[in-house]
């Protein structure tokens, strides 16, 4: 390991390969995976129908640059764009990199209406990336220290807070846009009231403003919706997507529909491996085994049998704060600190993690059967209630504020 950058750390295991929803090391030891490479990983691993659409594809061609149309860029634009109500695509390889598309798409726009500072509305705790307009839009101090100085135009206000919205849009004429998660993944599964994107559509169309949704985490089926803004009913202008699009495959996308349509033109932006046939071949093969194996409902089934389950077995646990989910997007938060979870959990044979210091997440593969579901449920209820039998000291506001780092790429 002397040879990579210690940027996350010294790995607790090994990972030699996978099939649906385990993992196994070297040795043979298997991991009920219940984090899916970070809602990445959605149909499960070694999904044969994307093994075999990247190996037919490898043997035709892997990349030929943007100069030129391929036919699975052309499919997969059609496919998305049908999924998701949006007008066209643009892809890229990550998540960070489709949102850095749509701050440039929000900024160009606010520039053609004459504003000389076009200013993104987003919020705190959000989770963007880790490329330098990302981490000036998320909310976590602790992925901004020491990258300094910022970039600036971007206003902020709390998460689900559509009162201090209005009195933004009252107050700063420089607003071009609102760029939000459905969901706060990496902010500790925070889901808003159900009518929050509702409410930020309708002031958006009052003021002229892009609505923007950051779906890398929270799309492609991960809360039982393809799109997660898809429960809500809404029409975004622009939606960023990637982690479970190629389910591994590196792939993001930038989406975008009417007034947003038709900023980015040819020499504004580009990507070199962005769309690439291979990368398509993977999301296209993703997609089709979305529907065909009807694993939207699975997810929606799925999920609510874990959440039931845990709220259930840890009715009684007073270190369980909240229990809360939307689909296979599940968060855990307990009255205290809880990262060594992880390491337990791997003792446990089962792939958890902890984000904001004390939200166990949960992220499992779409694909789970009910009784993997309940495996997972047993296993981690038995770890919860004995980690929080442990004698417990509560935190200063420091380390709780220097805890709530995003824990992801």
């Amino acid at each position: 390991m002397k040879n990579l950058m210690n940027t996350y750390g010294a790995p607790e295991l090994l990972i030699s390969h996978g099939s649906g929803a385990w993992l196994y090391d070297q040795t043979g030891d298997k991991y009920l995976d219940a984090l899916s490479g970070i809602a990445v990983c959605g149909l499960g691993h070694s999904h044969p129908a994307i093994s075999e659409a990247i190996a037919l594809q490898s043997e035709q061609l892997v990349h030929c640059s943007n100069f030129f149309a391929t036919s699975n860029q052309q499919i997969l634009s059609k496919k998305i764009c049908d999924i998701s109500g949006m007008s066209n695509a643009f892809f890229c390889n990550s998540g960070a990199e489709a949102n850095e598309t749509a701050i440039k798409i929000a900024r160009m726009y606010g520039r053609n209406k004459g504003i000389e500072i076009p200013t993104i509305l987003v919020t705190s705790n959000a989770f963007h990336g880790r490329t330098l307009a990302a981490i000036s839009a998320s909310g976590a101090k602790k992925v901004q220290v020491g990258f300094e100085p910022l970039l600036t135009g971007f206003e902020r206000v709390n998460f689900d807070d559509i009162h201090a919205v209005k009195n933004i849009a009252k107050e700063n004429k420089n607003i071009c846009a609102v760029f939000v998660e459905p969901i706060q993944g990496e902010g500790g599964i925070n889901i808003p009231n159900d009518n929050y994107l509702n409410e930020l559509e309708k002031i958006c169309r009052e003021n002229n403003w892009l609505l923007m949704l950051d779906e890398v985490q929270t799309g492609n089926g991960r809360t039982g919706e393809y799109f997660c803004y898809q429960h809500n009913k809404v029409q975004p202008d622009v939606v960023t997507t990637s982690k479970g699009l190629g389910n591994g495959f590196p792939i993001g996308a930038c989406l975008a529909s009417g007034l947003a349509s038709d900023i980015l033109q040819p020499g504004s932006h580009g990507s070199t491996f962005g769309g690439n046939p291979l990368a398509c071949a993977a999301a296209i093969a993703t997609i089709d085994s979305i529907y065909s194996e009807d694993i939207l409902i699975n997810a929606k089934n799925i999920g609510q049998r874990i959440v039931e389950n845990l709220r259930l077995t840890l009715a009684n646990v007073t270190a369980v704060k909240s229990i809360r989910g939307m689909g296979c997007m599940i968060g855990i938060e307990l009255d205290r600190p809880c990262k060594d979870l992880f390491s337990i959990g791997i003792k446990n044979k089962i792939i958890i993690n902890v984000t904001a210091g004390n939200i166990i997440r949960l992220l499992p593969p779409l694909i789970y059967s009910e009784e993997e579901a309940d495996h997972l449920t047993d296993t981690l209820s038995g770890m919860i209630k004995s980690y929080s039998c442990l004698l417990y000291t509560s935190p200063s506001p420091r380390d709780v504020e220097e805890s709530r780092m995003p824990s992801s790429a």
